[in-house]
């Protein structure tokens, strides 16, 4: 049967590649808006930038505690497509929909009238914050549109269709390119609004994804068809689906939080410090995406077979798109380790100390690149057979009981300094992809039956679609 229509069999690695290299290409977009946004608003100045980066923490904060939810639909959905029931697929994407626009709408309320309180509370200096509070208030305001889009994403990756997103994505990078100066600095009759400017230009791109996306789940021209009946709360589904979401909401909420503190654990060692870590990391992010693709993959597979019965097919993928990560990121690693001073240079070219301390930072963490490969694998493989409350206990313990610690100790309990947080990565990378591998190789996970979990309610909720004559 052709993979596209069937990630349950034929070869493995042509299943990986069909949804994995999209999602790849897709992250490197997603980064492409963001260093767009950066671009056009850094020729305002460094107030303007400033205005952006303190706001971002934050935004970035709020949709990681809502956009995990759309977790949930892309476990079942990915699991009924295995079982080939349509309706099921149909009603679970009517219900995250539901949930996640419904979760998005309550936060952009608080978001946009907390926006001044928030920047008060981050410590906001007054040319920032006028710039920042309006940014946000934006942002926040137009925040149903990208919580609409993402799941529309988590949604068709769930049933293996991740072209299409892919090809919208592309068209709004495009778009954002040409309509953030136009917002910006203002053309004609659109008068330049400055840094709201690049917020309302984010709206109307990820506007249009959204609306395009929504088309298409309504009139069932892809995998998926919401009819309107698949709207209507059902509130013991619903319940069921939080439980399921909510880890991942926390996973990534607490990721974010952690971060931030990490940032300020390196403030204290001085501008240099920090100047290192925030290029060593910006790597890390960039190195990353390749492994997240994989990730992401690895839990649509596995969700799709583990929902088909095919649990040793599940397995393999596992081991196959694990081994495939550790080799892809480590050869990245070792391609990094030798050109960390160039690399440093091209962000800060003319400051040798500044280019030596971030050199060595990205040396001391590129080598165990791999490990993070592992581990982010395995956890898509715990998210795709709804175990996202292991995933969840598997980030808390990597950053917060291995990573975070251990930078404070190392940087404030030797005379190691900021070195101590640098040789904090490696070290964590490594016992958080054994810890992982460890939980995975108990094969408890084997055993999570989510669509037999909510079985009753699916099936009730088709006959009730039969009933009042909705086509399929």
């Amino acid at each position: 049967m052709d993979v596209k229509n069937n990630l349950t069999e034929g070869p493995i690695l042509q299943s990986v590649l069909a949804i994995a290299l999209p999602i790849i290409l897709a992250n490197f977009l997603h980064t492409a808006y963001q260093l767009t946004d950066t671009f056009w608003v850094g020729r305002l100045g460094t107030s303007a930038i400033a205005a952006v980066s303190v706001s971002f923490p934050l935004i970035f904060l709020i949709v990681s505690l809502g956009g995990g939810l759309s977790v949930a639909g892309t476990i079942l959905v990915a699991q009924y497509k295995g079982r080939n029931e349509q309706k099921s697929v149909d009603y679970i994407a009517g219900q995250t929909f539901l949930i996640v626009i419904t979760v998005s709408a309550v936060m952009s309320c608080i978001g946009y009238f907390l926006a001044p309180h928030l920047m008060t509370l981050m410590g906001a200096e007054k040319d920032v914050f006028v710039d920042a509070v309006s940014y946000m208030k934006i942002s926040f305001a137009g925040m149903i549109f990208m919580f609409s889009f993402m799941v529309f994403q988590s949604l068709m990756r769930g049933v293996g269709d991740v072209k299409v997103p892919l090809y919208i994505i592309t068209g709004s990078v495009l778009l954002n390119l040409l309509v953030d100066p136009l917002f910006i600095f203002g053309y004609g009759f659109i008068p330049g609004l400055g840094v709201s400017g690049a917020a309302v230009a984010t709206i109307i791109t990820q506007g249009i994804g959204a609306v395009i996306g929504i088309s298409m789940l309504l009139s069932g021209k892809r995998r998926i068809h919401i009819h309107p009946g698949d709207l209507k709360p059902d509130f013991p589904l619903i319940k069921k689906m939080f439980f399921l979401g909510i880890p991942a909401s926390v996973e990534q909420s607490t990721v974010a939080f952690g971060m931030n503190l990490l940032i300020f654990l390196v403030a204290g060692f001085g501008t240099l410090a920090l100047a290192a870590y925030g290029i060593g990391h910006r790597i890390l992010g960039f190195v990353i995406i390749p492994t997240l693709g994989l990730s992401m993959a690895t839990s649509a597979l596995v969700g799709q077979n583990m929902g088909a019965g095919k649990i040793e097919r599940a397995e393999r993928i596992v081991k196959f798109t694990s081994l495939a990560s550790f080799l892809i990121l480590t050869g990245l690693g070792v391609a990094i380790f030798f050109l960390a001073p160039k690399i440093s240079a091209v962000f800060i070219p003319g400051e040798t100390e500044t280019i030596r301390v971030s050199a060595l930072f990205i040396r001391i963490m590129a080598l165990t690149f791999g490990f993070i490969g592992i581990q982010k694998v395995l956890s898509g493989a715990f998210i795709g057979s709804g175990n996202t409350l292991v995933s969840m206990a598997l980030s808390i313990i990597s950053l917060w009981i291995l990573r975070f610690p251990m930078a404070y100790l190392l940087s404030h309990r030797t005379g190691l300094k900021e070195t101590g947080i640098w040789i904090s990565f490696p070290v964590t990378n490594i016992l958080a992809a054994a810890v992982a591998a460890a939980w995975f190789a108990r094969g408890t996970w084997k055993r999570k039956r989510i669509t037999g979990e909510i079985k009753l309610v699916a099936e009730a909720t088709n006959e009730v679609i039969i009933e009042e004559g909705v086509n399929t």
